[in-house]
């Protein structure tokens, strides 16, 4: 018999992650935060939704596609999976509903901010409704096209709004919502009628989505056809399907797949709740669908395009700046260089600014002495200082190795678009491997000075964004620091082709060393705990999923391992489970920024060991990626991430308690003073500054 999908033991991933996603959902909800952040959060929210449609649960479906055989010996079977995500992303798309009907829309009313239907346009607004369908949206709508038969098949654009309407037994229309325009219309302020002031003198401000403005419209020159329309979107497939990752040319072959993308297998289809079932089954049958793909949402789909709705006020509704705060490195040295001289440097971003990465690969291009640079790159800004340095330093003649995972989900066409400049400019281009990914965030650069080759390096937790850098929580370490530099460069001679396996001394790579590392600092708490001592692990990381790294915990846990997780994402084991899990606490903080660094710490017998890096504890992580996670060795490094820790292990307003349920209960504060650890940690950093 197969198991439950969560028990005592496992909780399924793909569900863990949905229960994610119910924690940004809270944030919609929490009236702490400003309303135009719980409509960011709105968008997050969504956009979070299509993604897992267009990864996870096509994942899912390519196993039902498996030998009868194969799928035989799955401990859970597809089907079942994919019918409890449905289950349970029906009830987070009706409690998105309800947030947004009952309380997004009044609180937004509040504030002067009206968001109208079509049938809620008074004469004024019906004419500018009017003009601004004529002058600009009618020219973008193929109507020509919009008309099908029963019997037709239907392609319909990935993640693209569409309203459809019945027109007879035979007959339906299917209206793309155009995707070059701003999907909300702000009335002028003098729409609202004559008897009515102006939005300036009454404080009233009118918008709508242009979809009602497309309705409107075509109720108004279809009076005969007395049509009800009902919002349709598709999620389709992302996997780009490479048969043969380990012949021909990879990159080429990333490069002809992805336009398959918009054109892959339908994943989820959002249908208005409100569609009668006769024309659901017409459209199911159209768009070649069963109930298994359908899911119930409301009368407009595509929220994240949230993220651009307009705020017609002069309120600041949004959080407080939190300026990015001036590294000491920045003010206290000239040289970037020259500070890693002086000590290890550690930078926590968005908190502190992500200038000194920047400024050190801008020296290093500039920098006669620097004679080589290597790095990776996994996600890439669109327009970057970083990647003009890089650029730079090729062009000035240093030796400029890249190596470039190509194979970075949705952001392929732009690392593909960099690979290319950077080549132009004399640097060498390394591309994917073949069954791996090149996770690791590193540089590694040499440096003439005098007889000496001085060695320098950086790991990191988050990616070489500045953008991400502003949104994500993410450590950085600058070091030379022997040991770690030798252990890096060996590692870029592997992904060169020279080396095959890196023997490192300090740093822990996967898929090389990093497990039974991790598996050895785990079993000497173990060893501690039976030998009656002081025994305890605190591990931050973004997912937890890998059975046998949990399996270990539990092992821990019952020999009397003292264990603290924080998990921002899936966390797959069961906490605070007697005779398995009474020692795991496990807490999961959401907040304005998105928690994103990895740090483990561990007693080690009262001379704790810390680590950080960009290795999660799942299995793709540590047996199928390269990653790097390096040691904290500067004790002022230490204290600062080890004060940060106790600040968000103390959280009581931004942190949920993962139970065995994963119910997502907020911690309690009781007489204990209130700690929303994102802001306290701003403020900690403040005071580091004026040092």
């Amino acid at each position: 018999m197969a198991s439950p999908l969560y028990n005592s033991k496992y909780y399924h991933r793909d569900l863990s992650w949905l229960r994610f996603n119910h924690r940004v959902l809270q944030e919609v909800a929490d009236k702490r935060n400003p309303l135009y952040e719980r409509i960011k959060f709105m968008a997050i929210f969504s956009s979070n939704l299509d993604e897992f449609f267009r990864v996870r649960v096509s994942d899912i479906r390519q196993v039902k596609d498996l030998d009868k055989a194969l799928r035989k010996k799955l401990v859970v079977k597809p089907n079942r999976v994919l019918a409890e995500i449905k289950v349970q992303v029906d009830l987070l798309q009706e409690e998105l509903g309800q947030i947004f009907q009952n309380e997004i829309i009044p609180d937004l009313k509040q504030e002067g901010i009206h968001l109208i239907k079509y049938s809620d346009f008074t004469a004024v607004q019906k004419k500018v409704a009017e003009d601004y369908f004529e002058s600009t949206l009618k020219s973008k709508i193929d109507f020509g096209s919009s008309i099908f038969s029963t019997k037709d098949s239907v392609f319909v654009e990935n993640e693209s709004s569409y309203i459809t309407a019945s027109i007879s037994k035979d007959k339906f229309q299917v209206v793309q919502i155009p995707k070059d325009e701003p999907r909300f219309f702000v009335f002028p302020n003098h729409s609202k009628g004559k008897t009515s002031k102006s939005s300036s003198d009454n404080g009233k401000h009118y918008i709508t989505f242009i979809d009602d403005i497309i309705k409107y419209n075509l109720y108004r020159t279809q009076p005969e056809l007395d049509l009800s329309y009902y919002a349709i979107k598709i999620s389709r497939d992302a996997e780009l399907y490479i048969e043969d990752e380990f012949s021909g040319n990879l990159m080429e072959k990333i490069k002809e797949s992805l336009p398959q993308r918009e054109t892959g297998q339908a994943t989820r289809v959002l249908i208005d709740r409100r569609m009668p079932e006769d024309f659901q089954k017409v459209l199911k049958k159209a768009l070649d669908i069963t109930n298994i793909d359908v899911v119930l949402g409301g009368s407009y789909h595509n929220f994240k395009d949230f993220f651009s709705f307009p705020n017609p006020t002069d309120k600041n509704l949004y959080f407080e700046e939190f300026p990015p705060l001036d590294h000491p490195v920045t003010s206290k040295f000239k040289s970037m260089f020259e500070a890693i001289d002086t000590k290890d440097q550690l930078m926590h971003y968005p908190y502190q600014s992500f200038e000194p990465v920047i400024k050190l690969l801008e020296e290093a291009a500039d920098d006669p002495k620097v004679t080589t640079i290597k790095m990776t790159l996994y996600r890439v800004a669109e327009e970057s200082r970083l990647n003009d340095a890089i650029a730079r330093a090729a062009k000035n003649g240093k030796k400029v190795i890249i190596f470039i995972e190509v194979k970075a989900r949705f952001d392929e066409e732009n690392n593909l678009k960099w690979g290319e400049i950077l080549k132009e400019h004399g640097a060498q281009v390394l591309y994917s491997y073949p069954g791996i990914k090149v996770h690791s965030k590193i540089i590694y650069i040499e440096r003439q000075v005098g007889d000496e080759v001085k060695h320098y390096c950086y790991v990191g937790t988050g990616n070489f964004n500045e953008n991400t850098a502003t949104l994500y929580t993410d450590f950085g370490l600058m070091t030379n620091n022997k040991k770690i530099t030798e252990d890096l460069n060996k590692l870029f001679l592997v992904l060169e082709g020279i080396f095959i396996v890196p023997k490192a001394k300090k740093l822990l790579i996967s898929p090389f060393t990093m497990r039974n590392k991790f598996v050895s600092l785990v079993e000497k708490e173990i060893h501690l705990a039976q030998a009656g001592k002081e025994a305890y692990m605190i591990l931050k990381m973004n997912s937890l999923e890998d059975k046998k790294m949990i399996k270990l915990l539990y092992e821990a846990s019952n020999k009397g391992v003292k264990i603290k997780l924080l998990v921002r994402g899936m966390c797959c084991l069961v906490p605070g489970i007697k005779g398995q899990s009474k020692n795991i606490k496990v807490t999961s903080i959401l907040d304005r920024f998105l928690e994103h660094g990895r740090i483990y710490i561990f007693g080690n017998g009262g001379d704790e060991k810390m680590y950080i890096g960009s290795a999660d504890w799942m299995t793709r992580n540590l047996t199928h990626r390269i990653e790097v996670v390096t040691p904290v060795l500067d004790p002022d490094n230490f204290k600062i991430i080890r004060d940060v820790i106790d600040i968000e292990m103390a959280d009581n307003v931004k942190a949920r308690i993962i139970d065995a349920d994963q119910k997502n209960e907020y911690a309690k504060v009781g007489k204990k003073p209130e700690i929303r650890s994102q802001f306290e940690i701003y403020e900690y950093f403040k005071r580091l500054e004026r040092r």
